[in-house]
């Protein structure tokens, strides 16, 4: 079985969970005798092929189509991608270009010229020309490669596999990774945003979502059929070696490692973090990460005092984050609303007590975590102050935590992953 899969980001180049839940759905696929070719937008050469083929949207040759077209006593000419501005003809318009083209309506084709798109794979002001842009380039891509089924991670994505489904008439599945009403309150939703992820749901085959939690919200919130909605829970991908316990105080070290935005809920951690301080005032706080709340962030913990208490180190990857988690005691996920979440599984990994908050996927999986509802302040400071000040509680979720997330194997995720791909395969397609 060989799927071509689309994604954003791959490792070691990532700006959150996405790329490494590719990686380790990729590996695991490998293992079940799955062929991937996975695309992303701009590739830089060193990501790790030894279990996917990594095709760089940015090399693909786009070829710019002249057709001529004779519908009864008129003829229509149609140019296909002569520009950046063809994407914004709208992608019903694409497609039923290209339906036309399969079916053999066309009379002839001319191939004017052959260009590339220059993608930067990042998240900049330019993210939704890239997201029409990538949706063109799959297309040339789908009509070059043999493959079986299509696969596309969240929503920057989803355009790009319908139009591959609509170029080969292969299924298409979806993987919900986290919606627009985990990451925004719904009254501030982004409409762009939704409208994209809705048409993703509502034309994939088959939807695959991280957690029973977004499950729900994909069935309920985007109006998905339940017969076609999957949870597939992430893993944690093994290191191979353990991470070194290393410390350079002598303090109690709590880390919070995100993205600072409201959908993780600093604040919360932050507000916890005064009450900590109030009980045991040597206790260093580390925030790691970056967002769009980072200002915010920061003015408050001056506010209240404790900035000696807190350190922000910015995004951390890789090794990086290995020691961090080397050097923590507590580690806290006190997000909002969180799909999944993978670094309680990295910290778990590492031997860290983790206290995560009951709004969060990884919740259904994890037996031996501290689980607090995210506004939950005042528990929240409770479990961090009882994991800090009682070594035998914090050598308890230590030990159990890693046979937890030792349990937790991106190859079965994928035997399940291959079991819906069969399925599909073996249903005919509407």
């Amino acid at each position: 079985m060989k799927v071509l899969m689309f994604g954003w980001e791959f490792p070691p180049h990532i700006a959150g969970g996405l790329g490494t839940a590719c990686y380790g759905l990729t590996k695991g696929l490998a293992k079940n005798h799955v062929e991937v070719l996975f695309v992303m937008p701009k590739a830089s050469k060193d990501e790790d092929e030894s279990y996917v083929k990594i095709i760089n949207a940015s090399e693909v040759e786009v070829n710019t189509r002249q057709v001529h077209l004779e519908t009864f006593s008129d003829k229509v000419e149609f140019l296909e991608v002569k520009s950046k501005l063809v994407p914004y003809i709208g992608m019903d318009e694409y497609y039923r270009i290209v339906d036309q083209l399969n079916s053999g309506i066309f009379e002839e084709e001319e191939i004017v010229e052959k260009r590339k798109y220059e993608f930067s794979g990042k998240y900049t002001e330019n993210l939704m020309n890239e997201v029409e842009q990538y949706a063109v380039v799959a297309a040339e891509i789908a009509r070059n490669y043999e493959f079986d089924i299509i696969h596309a991670h969240d929503w920057l994505t989803y355009k790009a596999g319908i139009a591959a489904r609509k170029v080969s008439g292969k299924p298409l599945v979806i993987h919900v990774h986290a919606t627009e009403f985990d990451r925004s309150s719904e009254h501030n939703r982004n409409d762009i945003v939704y409208g994209l992820e809705k048409y993703g749901i509502t034309e994939a085959d088959a939807v695959c979502a991280v957690s029973e939690l977004t499950r729900n919200i994909v069935i309920n919130k985007y109006g998905a059929s339940p017969e076609k909605v999957f949870t597939l829970h992430n893993a944690v991908e093994p290191t191979g070696k353990e991470v070194v316990r290393k410390k350079y105080v002598d303090e109690k070290i709590v880390t919070f490692l995100g993205r600072v935005t409201f959908q993780k809920g600093p604040e919360y951690f932050v507000e916890a973090a005064k009450k900590v301080l109030e009980k045991v005032p040597n206790v260093r706080f580390v925030l790691a990460g970056d967002g769009d709340m980072m200002a915010q962030t920061i003015s408050r913990v001056a506010e209240l005092g404790i900035a000696d208490r807190f350190h922000f180190t910015g995004f951390l990857r890789g090794s990086d984050i290995d020691l961090m988690f080397g050097m923590s005691d507590v580690y806290v996920m006190p997000s909002i609303s969180e799909p999944f979440g993978i670094s309680p599984l990295e910290a778990m990994r590492a031997n860290v007590p983790t206290i995560i908050s009951k709004q969060s996927g990884v919740a259904e999986v994890l037996t031996h975590a501290i689980k607090v509802d995210f506004w939950d302040i005042d528990g929240m400071a409770d479990a961090i102050y009882g994991i800090i000040n009682y070594p035998a509680l914090a050598g308890f979720f230590a030990v159990k935590g890693k046979e937890d997330v030792d349990n937790l194997k991106w190859e079965h995720v994928a035997k399940k992953l291959k079991g819906i791909y069969e399925q599909i395969l073996t249903t005919p397609q509407s």
